[in-house]
């Protein structure tokens, strides 16, 4: 029962985590002390993370969000101590879905993929792929991701000033380089040729729920072109699916 219980705090602390870094990193682009995103006032430690979770100075409670990936990180733990991924293990999972999810809060919040986080990816794409795949096939893998997403940045900027052409209004990206760095450090996480496999199923999803997207707001009478969708989460659920699903994956290939 204490075994338990210690997972299900551990599970909440990184929880913790990954919402005070989705809080401070797209306005500081670094480390700070806790502050109200309303008001920018600065916030007592205990009253941030702890309770009543409300600004003092405008009386703003935290974001929904807070309680949801804490939730969700709980139940993670939960799963990843009874399920740990072969090869990973429970600590550097956690770690890696740490990492994960702070691109993933951050990106949908802010459209926005930070250079600082990339960069801490890279070195734990790097570490975790020479553990699982050795040094060749992980720097291949992020050359394999770079490259690969960048060819499609540059098609899509083509693509959106060809249509675009004779169009008032400005253009915008079909994918930000943001997308293309990631792409990259994920190419570390799955090596050579895992990050094929990867990118090629996140961009099955994206294109899937990007038409689910289009439909919904065509439905709402709320279609606007070339309308901003954050691409980091379907690159990172890829990721995932071959991180910590990979025995899933060869019992349906295999059967």
């Amino acid at each position: 029962m204490f075994e338990v219980a210690l997972i299900l705090i551990l599970g909440w602390g990184a929880g913790v985590v990954v919402n005070y870094l989705a809080d401070v990193l797209p306005v500081k682009r670094r480390l700070a002390a806790p502050f109200c995103l309303e008001c920018q006032a600065g916030q007592n430690a205990v009253r941030y993370f702890l309770w009543p979770r409300r600004c003092e100075s405008c009386g703003r409670s935290r974001a929904f969000r807070t309680w949801i990936v804490e939730a969700a990180y709980i139940v993670t733990a939960f799963w990843l101590w009874n399920d740990p991924p072969q090869k990973l293990g429970f600590w550097l999972g956690l770690l890696i879905l740490v990492y994960f999810g702070v691109v993933i809060v951050i990106d949908l919040e802010h459209r926005l993929i930070l250079h600082p986080t990339s960069a801490i990816g890279a070195l734990l794409g790097l570490g975790t792929g020479i553990w699982l795949h050795g040094l060749t096939a992980t720097l291949l893998g992020g050359l394999a991701g770079f490259g690969g997403m960048l060819g499609l940045y540059l098609f899509g900027i083509l693509f959106v000033k060809l249509v675009s052409r004779g169009r008032s209004g400005g253009e915008s990206e079909a994918l930000g380089f943001g997308d293309v760095i990631l792409s990259g450090v994920l190419g570390f996480f799955l090596g050579w040729p895992g990050i094929v496999v990867g990118l090629t199923f996140a961009i099955v999803l994206g294109g899937v729920a990007s038409l689910v997207y289009l439909l919904a707001m065509l439905v709402a009478r709320r279609y606007r072109s070339f309308a901003a969708i954050p691409y980091g989460p379907f690159l990172i659920a890829g990721a995932v699916f071959l991180l910590y699903f990979r025995d899933f994956l060869l019992a349906i290939t295999q059967s």
